[in-house]
């Protein structure tokens, strides 16, 4: 494993309990930053805390990521933790399930795209500041290939992934003479546990769309997550970088 030097840095990784976040917090633990974990789940957040804790200093925060006043007091929180707030990953999503659009609950719709899009807007909406202060950031928004494409049968994650595509380049065009980079990654599916949310038919559809004929492993997430979490990234801000086995055409 290559070395990224994140050392004296703090970030905050949403969805942080499992995953490609939960991947992510470890080796941004093993290349010396700090770690604020940020999910919903209060006992997976305990489970993964428990089992990064020998990997450096991490803290754990119960936010509901659609929820200003419970994102502002996580902010808060991690700062008077940590000390201050470097990096910031919004790594939490969820799919909704699958179906045709005419046939998905509205309400379920409506939950994708605050969960997948309104969250993000409101972490870093709780977040910039703390790295305007510090005059240093990192964002680093985790996307999907479905954003670009528009996968059929999931029409809500798409659109929310999508609209976070357009918020990192707006939001990355804000803060570009700031010393605050903003990119996003689009992946195609890992198998985690949010393939539990789709159907059969679906997770198959995504595998025959990948020209290298497997899922990606979350440990490569996490590994150009940290890289643009770094000093080493330095020229790019509002970018997409695709790591989707070679399925992106754009």
């Amino acid at each position: 494993m290559n070395n990224i030097d994140l050392k004296g840095r703090v970030a905050i990784v949403t969805g942080g309990a499992r995953g490609i976040g939960y991947a992510t917090a470890e080796r941004m633990l093993n290349s010396g930053a700090s770690v604020a974990l940020w999910d919903i789940d209060a006992a997976r957040l305990d489970e993964a805390a428990a089992a990064l804790g020998a990997h450096g200093k991490v803290s754990t925060h119960v936010v509901e990521l659609t929820d200003e006043a419970s994102v502002t007091a996580a902010a808060e929180a991690t700062a008077g933790v940590h000390g201050k707030i470097d990096i910031l990953v919004n790594n939490a999503g969820i799919t909704g399930g699958n179906g045709k659009l005419w046939e998905l609950d509205t309400d379920t719709w409506r939950r994708v795209v605050d969960v997948n899009l309104v969250g993000p807007f409101l972490t870093c909406k709780a977040v910039v500041p703390h790295l305007l202060k510090n005059g240093w950031g990192r964002i680093v928004n985790v996307a999907s290939i479905a954003g670009k494409e528009g996968n059929p049968n999931a029409s809500h994650y798409s659109a929310s992934k999508a609209g976070l595509i357009g918020l990192t380049k707006s939001l990355g065009k804000e803060l570009a003479t700031s010393n605050i980079l903003v990119n996003a990654i689009t992946p195609a599916a890992a198998k985690t546990e949010i393939f539990n949310q789709m159907k059969q038919e679906h997770i198959d559809f995504m595998l025959s769309k990948i020209p290298m004929n497997r899922f990606l492993q979350v440990d490569e997430a996490a590994a150009l997550i940290s890289w643009l979490s770094s000093e080493d990234c330095a020229f790019s801000t509002g970018a997409v970088f695709d790591i989707s086995g070679g399925r992106a055409v754009y």
